[in-house]
């Protein structure tokens, strides 16, 4: 690829996945103990998408309701997350991060941040700000996209 060349979307795609890939190596060092990767990614979805119910917090997994209950059940059972009756339903639940689960989820950002900290000071200002701004760009339009496919679905509430 010469310098005139704009890289193109397959290209960028793959140093992206690879960058992914290393991330997860370097975060790996930051441990999640006491919950697992898919625990993880609940509180991550409660986080963003507080009062949802199981059916819901299910289709953001791609799982089934009972296998999602299960998550659920460890993650109140380590006081992460909290079930509430919704208000307009006494028999629907509502998920929602606890406080301790939001101080984990800091903890555990805090870590992973130092970790990406010590790769970055190898960088020079100039790689970093370029960094910056790519990763910038790539957040928003990633967030555009997630934005879209959430407008597109149907709102689903019910138990």
């Amino acid at each position: 690829m010469s310098p005139s060349t704009p890289p193109q979307p397959l290209q960028v795609a793959r140093v992206t996945s690879e960058a992914a890939e290393l991330l997860e190596v370097l975060w790996g060092r930051a441990s999640t103990a006491p919950v697992s990767a898919s625990q993880l990614r609940v509180l991550f979805i409660l986080e963003h998408q507080e009062g949802i119910n199981l059916r819901t917090l299910a289709e953001f997994l791609g799982s089934s309701a009972p296998s999602t209950s299960r998550l659920c059940d460890r993650l109140q059972a380590v006081g992460f997350i909290e079930r509430r009756t919704a208000p307009e339903s006494r028999r629907e639940l509502e998920l929602f991060l606890s406080g301790r689960g939001r101080t984990f989820l800091a903890d555990l950002r805090a870590r992973r941040e130092a970790t990406l900290e010590g790769v970055l000071e190898l960088m020079s200002a100039a790689q970093r700000t370029a960094l910056l701004r790519g990763l910038e760009a790539f957040c928003a339009a990633a967030g555009q996209q997630i934005h879209d496919a959430d407008t597109d679905a149907p709102d689903v509430r019910s138990a």
